[in-house]
């Protein structure tokens, strides 16, 4: 099954900061729930996605590969392909991604075009269901991302008003007894959701079900009228 995805996320930095992000992949792969990056060897990258849903888990195993990088244009392209560990199921992709500012100074604005090609179990799901995971997956990303860098940012220092004097700020700064000011680490605006597997059900919950509902019903069934014409042809033979 082959599909066209296109989303969006913004991230708080600028666009040759956040090129620098999204470039160091082992740094950012625990962004994504259930990914997680085994090498990296120049601008080739092994690793695997853990998904779950509900009893079913499935493992991929793959690699990805920048195609392109151009910092003067702020574009990435990236060629992946990965397989079932205990299954026939693979998927494709190619991705190309491109950063302008945002609206918002100091922000930037990351694009994504996704031509993904799933075959196996995960394909029963239907092509309706893709855009609506890819999309809360990509928001959940971008989440752990900004997460990622308000984390590692250093808090900007002060700035004295206008017409005060550097000596009684840095006074005022360390206190009445005139002690030199410490600088407390930053902390995250958010908490990375580090997720060992991605788990669909709670990433979309109704859509999924709705899906799976049918499929486990299709399965009850023929698991339910297999054991009756095991039994019957016991029966017969006895």
């Amino acid at each position: 099954m082959a599909i066209e995805l296109d989303n969006s996320f913004t991230v708080p930095v600028p666009p040759e900061q956040a090129w620098d992000v999204l470039l160091d992949v082992e740094r950012i792969a625990p962004c994504m729930p259930g990914a997680s990056v085994t090498s990296v060897e120049g601008d080739e990258i092994a690793g695997q996605v853990k998904v779950k849903l509900g009893p079913l888990s499935l493992t991929y195993k793959g690699t990805a590969k920048f195609t392109e990088k151009d910092p003067a244009s702020h574009t990435i392209a990236i060629e992946a392909s990965g397989k079932e560990t205990r299954g026939a199921g693979t998927a494709s992709a190619t991705v190309h991604a491109s950063l302008k500012p945002a609206d918002a100074a100091g922000q930037t604005q990351v694009s994504i075009h996704t031509s993904l090609n799933v075959t196996g179990r995960p394909a029963q799901f239907g092509r309706s269901l893709l855009p609506e995971v890819s999309g809360k997956l990509i928001d959940q990303f971008a989440a752990n991302l900004a997460a990622l860098i308000e984390s590692t940012r250093t808090p900007a220092e002060a700035t004295p008003e206008e017409g005060a004097p550097a000596s009684s700020t840095a006074a005022a700064a360390g206190g009445a007894t005139g002690t030199a000011a410490t600088t407390a680490p930053a902390q995250p605006v958010a908490q990375l959701q580090q997720e060992d597997s991605l788990n669909l059900i709670k990433l979309v919950g109704g859509p999924v079900l709705k899906r799976v509902i049918p499929i486990a019903a299709a399965a009850a069934l023929l698991a339910l009228f297999g054991r009756r014409i095991r039994r019957l042809f016991t029966r017969s033979k006895s």
